[in-house]
């Protein structure tokens, strides 16, 4: 897991609501478009957090069909539906102790919307097929997405009393084009992570230039991506984008470029 760094203005804020918070067991509601690095700031509140020493666990809303999100979450036994041969914790168990991230909240469905509500208020875990019995867990929940929840509530597709439940603390993670003095780091970085060891690529000062003028809607993810991209292509190289082929760039980037 990457660490959190930086130095924009942004960046310190946010340093600083973590340090705050760390010590809490409120429920973080973490916001950002994205790519911004809202599983990057989960993991950072988890390790400054007293629950360090427990597990970390994430699950991603969106990736997992509502059918199975529920089994997922909440886990099952042994005979719960077809297929069920064993008993299977869910994430909710497995995070006991430390912290539960729930990434892409915002589609979570309406139905679990309840189970999970009800879960944070006695913090019971009743998992499927169960007789009933419930199980304590102490977990703290991280929630993260790059929805508008209060839109979404006010759509009537998120539950408002859910929403105040998770968003004790509010954290926003900013957007990469927030922070453009910051790009020629990030670029340092991505380009030690992605060399392994071996030569690193570096950027011309143009191409550095050109990066600022780029809106990165997939932002700090799109930036990864792109440096190991190059990584894997031109080792060792120093990158100048006017002399790379125009397939390997986006059409933002492809535009930029054009234009200047």
């Amino acid at each position: 897991m990457q660490t959190l760094f930086g130095d924009s203005p942004a960046i310190n804020q946010l340093q600083q609501l973590l340090k705050a918070c760390a010590g809490s067991d409120a429920s973080v509601l973490v916001q950002g478009e994205t790519g911004a690095g809202k599983e990057v700031v989960s993991w950072e509140l988890h390790k400054r957090s007293n629950r360090a020493d427990f597990p970390f666990v994430a699950l991603n809303c969106a990736a997992i069909p509502s059918a199975l999100l529920e089994s997922e979450l909440f886990g099952y036994r042994k005979g719960a539906y077809t297929g069920a041969t064993t008993d299977r914790k869910g994430r909710l168990e497995l995070a006991h102790r430390g912290t539960l991230m729930l990434d892409e909240i915002g589609d979570m469905p309406l139905e679990l919307q309840v189970k999970l509500l009800r879960f944070l208020e006695d913090r019971i875990v009743e998992p499927l097929g169960g007789n009933g019995e419930g199980i304590q867990v102490d977990v703290r929940v991280i929630a993260a997405t790059h929805k508008d929840l209060h839109l979404l509530v006010s759509e009537g597709k998120f539950r408002e009393d859910l929403f105040y439940r998770l968003n004790v603390v509010p954290l926003q993670v900013p957007a990469l084009r927030e922070r453009q003095k910051e790009l020629p780091m990030f670029c340092r970085h991505f380009a030690r992570l992605h060399a392994k060891g071996k030569p690193e690529i570096s950027f011309t000062q143009r191409s550095l230039e050109m990066f600022s003028l780029y809106r990165w809607p997939g932002n700090i993810r799109e930036l990864s991506n792109l440096v190991m991209r190059f990584t894997v292509l031109f080792p060792g190289q120093q990158i100048d984008l006017l002399q790379v082929p125009s397939s390997l760039l986006g059409p933002g980037l492809k535009q930029i470029l054009t234009d200047h």
